[in-house]
């Protein structure tokens, strides 16, 4: 069972105009597989630093702590390492690539992190599978990546590398900012499936409660000026739809990103 854990991660950001600025204050979090953690708090409490912390973010320095998936030192590797070792980062705002088609990107990806190019045949045929389940046109695969999409094509494209590419350990950054009602589903159904395999670890990064609606947390924890303030299982995240992050806010001093 592959297991992510987190021990007392402390991670500073370069400011334009005061330099580093500490971020994260002692982070403890252990996601194995099969496991859906969600991670919720204010603006500017650190959830989306801690992403990029694991992913790897050049802009990102750890300071102190450690993180190790299945016993190897996450922090050792390089981001293309991560990536091979298993780690997976949907990003909030994900990027776009041109000339380079979307059919081309995910099988070069596939092959990075499996170590082989997968079989043609076998491959189009998940590929189409994987595209049909998440409501995308097929035209999509010969397009540029995350080229001219809508906010809720590039999410579903998203979901799609994670499904193909089936990771150790998927970390979702505000997967459901700027989706409508029917992309917040379709979305949704496509991280359930991932889960219901049992073999990847979610940690779901959100301000909201409404994709938590979907993709039911088996534990959420409270980031608030870096550190988690709180932890539980969904009836914490019912709580903070209906009341809030005040509690928290009234003893805490912000932090910036």
């Amino acid at each position: 069972m592959a297991t992510l854990e987190i021990r007392d991660l402390h991670v500073s950001v370069e400011t334009p105009d005061a330099g580093p600025k500490q971020i994260l204050r002692g982070v403890d979090l252990t996601v194995r597989a099969g496991e859906t953690h969600a991670i919720m708090g204010p603006n500017g409490s650190g959830k989306s630093t801690l992403a990029y912390s694991i992913a790897g973010h050049p802009r990102y320095t750890v300071t102190g702590g450690t993180v190790t998936l299945d016993g190897e030192d996450v922090l050792a590797m390089s981001v293309d390492e991560r990536a091979r070792a298993g780690l997976f980062l949907a990003m909030q705002y994900p990027v776009e690539v041109p000339g380079v088609t979307v059919s081309n990107f995910l099988r070069t990806a596939k092959t990075a992190v499996s170590g082989e190019a997968p079989s043609l045949r076998h491959w189009t045929k998940d590929v189409k599978a994987a595209m049909d389940a998440l409501r995308m046109d097929p035209a999509f695969a010969e397009r540029n990546v995350n080229e001219g999409f809508s906010g809720g094509e590039k999410k579903r494209h998203e979901i799609l590398q994670m499904e193909l590419l089936k990771p150790k350990v998927a970390v979702l950054d505000e997967t459901d900012s700027g989706l409508d009602v029917d992309a917040l589903r379709i979305v949704s159904e496509g991280v359930n499936r991932v889960r219901e395999t049992g073999e990847t670890g979610l940690l779901l990064i959100t301000h909201y409660t409404r994709i938590l609606r979907y993709v039911k947390p088996d534990f959420v924890h409270v980031f608030v000026a870096g550190r988690v303030a709180e932890e539980g299982g969904p009836e914490l995240a019912d709580d903070l739809e209906e009341n809030g992050y005040d509690r928290f806010l009234d003893s805490s001093a912000p932090v910036t990103a």
